[in-house]
């Protein structure tokens, strides 16, 4: 039995809070549970440098975990001067997720930052950041589209989702929450497309090595739950 009480192929309850923050021009509030994540979207009309006159735009994202998202309270990052390796690892991830379902070409010499910042952590935040980023990053591209600045068709090529799975007290089992992330014998995490294209597969064995078909097991359970995760992003925007 799971410690939530959920099936092994049951996730946790996911919504989406659009337009959550006024100034930005898009923004969402993610819940995996009571994961919780408000994910922003800014567009400046510049690129970076390495990207100036060739026609291309840039889709990036930041992360980070406010002090009190966890049990005990959390130093900011700032405050030591410098990201943890932790967090340079997730925001790239979000980044390359976002841009493998992006025509930079089609977005123009600008671009777009998603924050990811995570209110409550329960496992799952970079899953649901993910998850989340897609909506704030539609929504500020229709943002765009309303000012005849892009076709939202042109630049955004599909959704993009994820899920983590594992094994847990022997159980491949999807969506882990914390207490069981923390003790699971395997921890991956899948990134798809909406059209069921793989963008990443971040997978740990904790103890003993997990087996191919373990692995395999673990990829149905996770095409499943983001084809869920995906129709629920087109629920939220439609």
């Amino acid at each position: 039995m799971r410690p939530s009480g959920r099936k092994t192929e049951q996730m946790r309850k996911v919504s989406f809070e659009r337009n959550f923050s006024k100034h930005a021009e898009g923004s969402c509030l993610v819940k995996f549970g009571d994961t919780h994540v408000l994910c922003t979207a800014s567009l400046e009309e510049k690129t970076p440098p390495w990207l100036r006159n060739t026609g291309k735009g840039w889709v990036t994202a930041e992360y980070g975990m406010l002090p009190r998202a966890t049990g005990e309270r959390m130093k900011r990052e700032a405050a030591a001067g410098k990201q943890g390796g932790r967090t340079q690892e997730i925001q790239r991830l979000i980044g390359r997720s976002l841009r493998a379902v992006v025509d930079l070409e089609a977005l123009g010499e600008r671009q777009i930052t998603i924050d990811c910042d995570v209110i409550q952590a329960d496992g799952g935040t970079r899953t649901a950041s993910i998850t989340g980023a897609w909506i704030a990053l539609h929504d500020c591209l229709k943002w765009m589209e309303t000012r005849n600045m892009i076709k939202v068709e042109k630049v955004l090529k599909d959704h993009v989702a994820a899920i983590s799975c594992g094994v847990f007290a022997k159980q491949s089992v999807i969506d882990l929450d914390y207490l069981e992330d923390s003790a699971a014998e395997t921890d991956a995490n899948f990134v798809m497309t909406g059209s069921g294209a793989i963008v990443e597969v971040q997978g740990t064995a904790e103890g003993a090595p997990f087996s191919e078909e373990e692995f395999l097991t673990l990829l149905r359970l996770a095409k499943s739950g983001i084809a869920d995760l995906v129709a629920l992003q087109k629920q939220a925007i439609a």
